[in-house]
């Protein structure tokens, strides 16, 4: 009797350890690139990296993926191209990650792709929004996120409506700046030729713009446009408001990089906050998916923060990845090509395809909702402000509140 007890245990315990060890010691590892650090955007970076450990959580609670956790290796990567590509080599060969997720910043995301294309390992970028990504054609990259064409198109319409006739846009030094400031002129060309528009190319890492801002002062526009990503956008946006530019009655100030969003806007901006009008692709106002609301409420337990668009991007990059490794049934890179490539899969944000025409189209999510919202009080939180526009409501002048 002794013998068969000690048997059974035995079995058991081994049965057990078998079954636990299966679980904890192969999990499908996803590596996640992110600024942690300056002289990037830290709170961008933290927004993601929180968005991707609450979807990782959820996927988890429910057994993994095929019965396997989620394991998300982070590197740091400062907002900068060469340690982005240096975290990407790292997550390939030495953790051996199935797919790469979490970047925020086009240029970073242009250095990390060329790694994961000469791997071929699948890469789903989180937010470069630059149109080059797409245009590179490679078959591991994937966009669930907003692109630079979406915004030029939906800035273009936006300032045709507020019947401007002349308008300067402030772009960053980055693939980003530059491209987004170049697309909305040329969709300004095609829709409102009549509208005079320049773009100034301003260095990130500068903290005086008072020579490309004071020569509005004696010659105001009716729209002045931000392209530029905090800390630089801060510095500029108050300079502009400080030396009596914009916002005002004469001149719009047009936030097309999405900052009223971003948890240090009101520590950063005060009067030349209010009465801006801000490009968006998340108001608490707008309709959504209910995966919306368990992401969301699972990011507010775990950070006290209300819900943001980094959050829903990052966690539906991971979704849509762990979506692919599903219906596959394989984490093999050409299996999840062929899978991602048929995603239609509906996430925080509304139902996931992937485009295959060439050019930007490729591999982009083109359907992605977006929305323009005013804030018309200092220190006021998104869920209070208008939502002026969004998916089935055009945009209305006449509810805008002049300054």
């Amino acid at each position: 009797m002794r013998y068969a007890s000690h048997l059974a245990i035995a079995a058991f315990t081994l049965s057990a350890s078998l079954i636990g060890s299966a679980y904890a010691a192969d999990p499908i590892k996803v590596g996640v690139t992110v600024t942690q650090s300056p002289p990037g955007s830290v709170v961008q970076g933290t927004q993601v990296k929180d968005g991707l450990e609450v979807a990782a959580k959820m996927l988890n609670d429910q057994g993994g993926v095929n019965g396997r956790r989620i394991e998300l290796v982070v590197e740091d990567t400062q907002g900068l191209p060469e340690k982005a590509r240096a975290a990407v080599e790292k997550l390939i060969t030495r953790d051996k990650v199935v797919g790469i997720v979490g970047e925020h910043q086009s240029s970073n995301v242009l250095a990390g792709m060329e790694v994961a294309h000469r791997y071929h390992i699948p890469y789903i970028n989180t937010n470069g929004w630059a149109d080059a990504i797409r245009e590179k054609g490679y078959p591991e990259v994937f966009n669930p996120n907003n692109y630079n064409r979406r915004v030029a198109m939906a800035a273009a319409d936006s300032i045709k409506k507020l019947g401007a006739k002349k308008v300067v846009a402030f772009a960053e030094n980055t693939d980003y700046g530059i491209g987004l400031a170049k697309g909305i002129g040329e969709q300004l060309k095609a829709v409102a030729p009549e509208i005079s528009y320049r773009s100034d190319t301003l260095d990130r890492a500068a903290k005086d713009y008072l020579p490309a801002i004071l020569p509005l002062r004696s010659d105001p526009p009716d729209v002045v446009v931000d392209v530029m990503l905090p800390p630089a956008a801060y510095i500029m946006m108050n300079q502009v408001y400080e030396q009596g530019v914009a916002p005002t009655a004469k001149t719009w100030f047009y936030d097309a990089s999405g900052l009223a969003d971003y948890p240090d806007f009101w520590q950063n901006i005060k009067e030349a906050g209010k009465d801006l009008l801000v490009f968006g692709l998340y108001h608490p106002k707008m309709k959504a998916p209910e995966l919306a609301k368990t992401i969301g409420d699972a990011y507010t337990k775990k950070t006290g923060a209300q819900p943001n668009r980094l959050l829903y991007q990052a966690a539906d990059s991971l979704l849509v990845l762990a979506d692919a490794i599903k219906r596959a049934n394989s984490t093999d890179p050409d299996a999840l090509v062929k899978a991602l490539e048929a995603t239609k899969y509906t996430g925080t944000r509304g139902e996931i395809t992937f485009s295959t025409e060439p050019g930007y189209k490729y591999h982009q999510w083109l359907d992605i909702p977006y929305v323009t919202f005013q804030v018309n009080e200092i220190g006021q939180k998104v869920a209070e402000s208008p939502l002026v526009e969004q998916p089935g409501q055009p945009l209305d002048p006449s509810k805008l509140a002049r300054p």
